[in-house]
Order: structure tokens, then sequence, then C-alpha cells
């Protein structure tokens, strides 16, 4: 599913966002979501992806390691405290990590904003291990949030439900459980802010599809499809030809068993 996207948001903007009140409330909400998930995460290797620090650090306690990564295009801030960076700069469709390397990738500010998104996911895919899980965070179309450039939800493309379905049964992740966060209107004002919760328990109760974002557990799938330029090369191998044999023209495989003695 190519993308053109909107400009990502800058790495200093996403900072500030989540040190404003509405920032607070967007923590507190999709956290809890993601905490649902994901509450024990003891000896597992965690990635989060796009601009996920708040969340990793309500995640990392009990990990094996945790690392942040964050595209080029967004800008990279250090994170993890004063026993040293976890964060990286990279290319999200090309990760530092070795096939199978990690348990968990938490997919925040990436999605909406990459510019493939069955890229992204199909290289979450390569980077997990057998049974490994993807958590993703991406704006919901029909929401508020989405609507609204002042939070970096507003920013690149939202989905719908079922673009996200076909996005995962496309880069082959099982979506095994589905949340709904951010009903809270993304409007700085002090009442909005004080009844945050009543809008978010109000909203999930009735579960009205006006959500301002989505969040996914999915589970990776063992199976794989072979690319299809590793089929043609695989038809293409001259297997019939003998060890030895010399070529009758150029380009062509002579198939003549060479004299006896």
């Amino acid at each position: 599913m190519p993308i053109i996207p909107a400009m990502s948001t800058d790495v200093v903007d996403l900072r500030s966002f989540y040190a404003s009140p509405l920032g607070h409330v967007a923590r507190r909400f999709v956290g809890r979501a993601v905490l649902g998930f994901w509450s024990n995460l003891s000896g597992a290797r965690l990635v989060g992806l796009g601009y996920a620090v708040p969340y990793l650090s309500l995640l990392r306690d009990g990990a094996e390691r945790t690392l942040a990564f964050m595209p080029a295009a967004q800008g990279v801030v250090n994170w993890a405290g004063a026993g040293g960076s976890a964060s990286a700069l990279v290319d999200p469709l090309l990760l530092p990590l070795d096939d199978a390397s990690v348990d968990r990738v938490l997919v925040v500010h990436a999605l909406e904003t990459s510019e493939n998104a069955e890229e992204l996911l199909a290289e979450c895919w390569r980077v997990l291990a057998p049974g490994g899980r993807v958590l993703l965070v991406a704006p919901n179309r029909r929401g508020l949030w989405a609507r609204v450039d002042g939070t970096p939800f507003g920013h690149g493309r939202p989905f719908s439900r079922s673009q996200l379905e076909s996005l995962m049964r496309a880069t082959l992740f099982s979506a095994e459980n589905w949340a709904e966060a951010l009903y809270t209107p993304p409007l700085a004002r002090q009442s909005i802010l004080r009844s945050a919760a009543m809008w978010e328990k109000v909203g999930a109760g009735l579960g009205l599809p006006f959500s301002g974002v989505h969040v996914i557990d999915a589970t990776k799938q063992f199976y794989r499809r072979a690319p299809a330029k590793s089929r043609r090369a695989f038809a293409l191998r001259h297997v019939l030809a003998p060890i030895g044999a010399p070529s009758a023209s150029p380009g062509r495989q002579s198939l003549r068993q060479p004299p006896q003695p």
C-alpha cells in the first residue's frame, strides 16, 4: 500500500506536544491501551519505531533491552536517561537489525508518515522472531485528531480499520487485539482536559467510531511467500547441463556427454 505522506512531524515538535497538557492526555489514554495489551515484557527485546519514547518508558521495566529507532526525516533525540543513549536515527524501511532478532516492535508516529506503509510493516516482520508481536498506533481517519494539525496525529495519512486489516494481511501479520483511544476532543481547553476521563469512558462504552487512534496488537505469521524474483531465478537455472560440458554457442549449453576414454 504505497503512501505519499505529508511531511513528517519534527522531533522537536513531537517532544513539545508530549510535554503539553494535551500531550499528557494522549500519553495517558494511548498508554493505557498499550499496557492493556503488553503488560508483561519480562526478558523481551523491545524496539520502538517512530516517536515511541513516551510509551517505551511505560513498557521498558523487565524487558531485556529496549531500543528507540527514529526515522531520519523526523530527527532523533537522546533517550534512556543518564545511563547512555538507547536511541538511533534510522531508515525505517531498512532497520539495522538482523533477521528474527527482536520480540516486540511498537510503531507510533511512523506508519502514517511512511513513504510506504507496506514496506515498513514488512521490515518489522523481518526483524521479529517467530511468534513476535507488533503493536501499531495509527490515526483513525474518522476521528477528530486526524483533522487537527496541532497534534502529531493530524500529520500524514490516517487509516480506517479496514485499511489496517488489509495492510496487516498483506504483510503476514494476524491482528489479535484491537482497541480505540482518544475520544477526548483535541482541544487544550481546561474544561476539556478536566473531563477527558469522561470522554474516554463514554466513547469506549458506546463503541463510537470516532476515536482519535487505532491500537492494534498483531502476531507475526510463521510462513511467508517467496519473492517473485527468487522463484524466477530458481526456474532459469541450467540443471540439465553435465559438469564440464562445452558450450555449443555463446549463451547456450550443450547436452552432449564428453567422449569416453
